[in-house]
């Protein structure tokens, strides 16, 4: 009777149903795609990889298959999955870049550290190392269990033996749900030298654990500038970032010029990026004292650097670059795995390689039980064997007379059936007396073999003896004295303090600023810059000139009592009128510039607003770091900032047009970091004209009129003295009618 369909319908909260589905798909996340197992350093579709490798015999000493028979005999048979995923898993293990010990032997182009991508999978071909050799050496021998695959056709390995430290050796990185994992590449000797010490000195100081394993060991190389403290408490936690810088070095090319050669960059860095982003900066002027890089790379990394003139230090503009570009880049490290349990946790330096020696011991257990098995077999075949040579001639009779010669022999001299079936299945050139010798001798060493075994399989610490001789003879066969067993990262250290200024980037050279009434601004070469040589835009003269270097800062201020900072080296060039100031700073339509200054050690600047109020500001509190600058003096209706000049000398003239004059010492003056001031002269004649500061002993000058530029000087100010704030006094005769006093 068929069933109703509504029958198997439930009712399910929303919620309910998306959480379960979710808890699901995350532990599928977790489990079987993006965190590698602690033991053998894998993830599932690695596995899978290199274990349908070895099911194609693609061993070290063999010849190479396509890939694209790899790849769909892995999502055939064994990781239902895309098959450009599984090619591009493929690819990186046996990419010398990204793997510091490949475990699959590629031919054909499997891309480069340009990011380049690798030819399709039809093209290349492939076969296993002799690391993953060794990674899955004990298969065989019943070393680790195995589970169906998931369509029950097929059984795969749950985890490899991993004779080779996969987990540390060539690191690891994926993404989970709500986790994730990022481990470096180390040295497989240094590796080798600190399990050798966990199993000498299982309760060694982690100090002493760092002696062996400094740091990592980048395929790529580098130099790793981060401090021994902050490296030993990232290994001790699982977590923390690691500082890598490229490799560099100075080339001397004759006549005192030189060029910066980097040979090695840091991990998973693509070159062609590198180099591109390096050329952007260079094209937007953020490194001036870089002229130009190349690329002169072949199979090694070359990357040239020239500088823009010889007086250019090699060190500064190397810490330019490294604080600009990926030439230094910081690497996460967290070691999260999935431990024996498969439950993922963070592990230190010294639980990962615990987790591996213990999971070396229970494979050498399994895999030496596998052995007694094989011999008790074998011992009872040559016991079989020995008896049928001393009763050869009733075997013969027996095999050549009797119907039923199997139980005949066994009835007969007490076999098994094993040894009765091995006696009927022997070939007659084994008849020979010497084959008797070499049977007995094969019993004894058997006997002998099975006796160790059995020692060992009893005794733990002979156990960990065995792994520990393992451990030294893969650390001497890939040693730090061979090839691909030397160290390629070293250690350094980067300059201590603040990080160099922008200014340290900037070839220091003299220049002119000028700057036009409508606000053009330009920077012309050199200090020897005549006024009668300068050329404007018509009905547009000359407001500002004053002598900077490139790697100066210029503080303007507006009439709305903001300050702006432009970098002198950005300012364009002295060819033509130069660029308005308003494609590079953001004021109002009705502000104007009405001070220009130069930034300088001790500078303090004098702020007044035509209201009559004033104050004394640092000019280090008054750089901006936006186009839109900084409020500095607060103004309000109608009233204007109107003047910045230097605060020196040690009086203040105050002048209302030509009404008022009054004359102050200059310490009256509160020194603030923004505001409207203190107020400097009774306002009731008017806003004030100018203001300006001078020495007392010198005597107050002000221009004459007239365009010879003569100007006049009033030594005896007594009358004018006075307090801040006072109403002032009318000035003396010949003094300009509109109050100016700076021209």
């Amino acid at each position: 009777m068929a069933t109703d369909d509504t029958e198997i319908i439930r009712d399910v909260a929303f919620t309910d149903s998306l959480s379960e589905k979710y808890l699901a798909y995350a532990l599928s996340t977790i489990m079987s795609r993006s965190l590698p197992d602690v033991r053998d350093g894998l993830k599932p579709v690695h596995r899978r990889l290199l274990y349908a490798m070895r099911q194609l015999k693609l061993d070290p000493s063999s010849g190479y298959k396509k890939c694209a028979r790899v790849v769909g005999d892995v999502i055939g048979k064994y990781h239902p999955h895309g098959d450009q995923s599984v090619y591009d898993a493929m690819v990186r293990l046996a990419q010398d870049f990204s793997v510091r010990y490949p475990l699959v032997d590629g031919q054909g182009n499997f891309g480069n550290v340009d990011g380049d991508n690798p030819a399709a999978m039809r093209y290349t071909e492939a076969r296993l190392t002799e690391f993953a050799r060794i990674l899955m050496d004990g298969l065989d021998e019943d070393a680790v269990d195995y589970r169906e695959t998931y369509d029950g056709e097929e059984s795969e390995p749950v985890v490899f033996p991993g004779g080779f430290p996969n987990l540390l050796a060539n690191g690891a990185s994926g993404i989970a749900v709500g986790m994730a994992t990022s481990i470096p590449p180390h040295n497989l000797a240094e590796l080798c030298e600190a399990m050798i010490l966990l199993i000498d000195k299982p309760h060694c100081s982690h100090d002493a654990l760092m002696g062996r394993v400094p740091g990592p060991d980048f395929p790529t190389g580098g130099i790793i500038v981060e401090t021994p403290e902050s490296l030993a408490q990232s290994y001790e936690t699982g977590r923390g970032s690691i500082r890598v810088r490229a490799r560099w070095e100075k080339e001397d090319t004759g006549r005192g010029t030189y060029q910066i050669v980097v040979t090695e960059i840091p991990f998973q860095v693509g070159k062609s990026k590198l180099i591109e982003k390096i050329a952007d900066l260079i094209n937007a002027r953020k490194i001036p004292i870089l002229a130009d890089v190349r690329d002169e790379s072949t199979e090694d990394v070359r990357i040239v650097f020239e500088p823009k003139s010889k007086n250019v230090d090699a060190d500064i503009l190397m810490e330019g670059l490294f604080r600009l570009t990926d030439l230094e880049n910081r690497f996460s490290l967290n070691m999260n795995v999935l431990d024996g349990g498969r439950v993922p946790r963070v592990m230190g330096l010294r639980s990962a390689l615990t987790a591996f020696i213990d999971h070396q011991i229970n494979v050498l257990v399994r895999r030496k039980r596998f052995r007694l098995g094989k011999i008790e077999q074998r011992l009872e075949i040559l016991g079989g064997y020995l008896i049928a040579y001393l009763n050869l001639d009733e075997v013969i009779r027996i095999i050549r007379e009797e119907d039923h010669p199997k139980q005949d022999l066994m009835k007969t001299f007490e076999l098994t059936d094993v040894q009765a079936e091995a006696i009927l299945n022997m070939r007659l050139r084994s008849l020979r007396k010497l084959e008797e010798l070499e049977l007995r001798k094969e019993d004894k060493s058997l006997r002998a073999e099975r006796k160790d075994i059995k020692a060992l399989l009893a005794d733990p610490e002979a156990q960990r003896m065995t792994v520990r001789d393992d451990f030294a003879a893969l650390g001497e066969r890939f040693g730090k004295s061979t090839d691909i067993g030397r160290r390629r990262t070293g250690f350094g250290s980067a300059p201590d303090g603040e990080p160099l200024p922008m200014e340290a980037m900037i070839e220091r050279e003299p220049v002119t600023v000028v700057c036009s009434q409508k606000g053009w601004i330009r920077a012309l070469k050199g200090h020897n810059v005549s006024e009668s040589d300068l050329k404007f835009k018509d009905g547009d003269a000359l407001k500002f000139m004053l002598p900077a270097h490139t790697t100066d800062k210029l503080l303007l201020f507006a009439s709305d009592g903001r300050f702006f900072t432009l970098s002198a080296d950005k300012l364009p060039g002295g060819r033509g009128h130069g660029e308005p100031l308003r494609l590079m700073i953001d004021f109002d339509q009705g502000a104007d510039i009405i001070a220009m200054f130069v930034q300088r050690e001790g500078l303090r600047l004098l702020l007044a607003s035509t209201a009559g109020r004033g104050f004394i500001v640092d000019a280090k509190k008054v750089e901006a770091g936006t186009r839109g600058g900084k409020a500095v003096m607060s103004v309000s209706g109608a009233s204007r900032a109107l003047a910045a000049i230097e605060a020196v000398g040690d009086h203040v003239a105050v002048s209302i047009k030509n009404k008022k004059l009054l004359v102050f010492p200059l310490e009256e003056l509160s020194e603030l970091s923004r505001g409207q001031g203190v107020q400097l002269i009774k306002g009731k004649d008017g806003p004030i004209s100018d203001v300006k500061t001078f020495a007392l002993e010198d005597g107050l000058s002000w221009p004459m009129g007239g365009g010879a530029g003569r100007t006049r000087t009033e030594t005896d100010l007594v009358p004018w003295l006075g307090k801040r704030a006072q109403a002032g006094k009318a000035p003396p005769r010949g003094f300009p009618a509109n109050g100016k006093m700076r021209g």
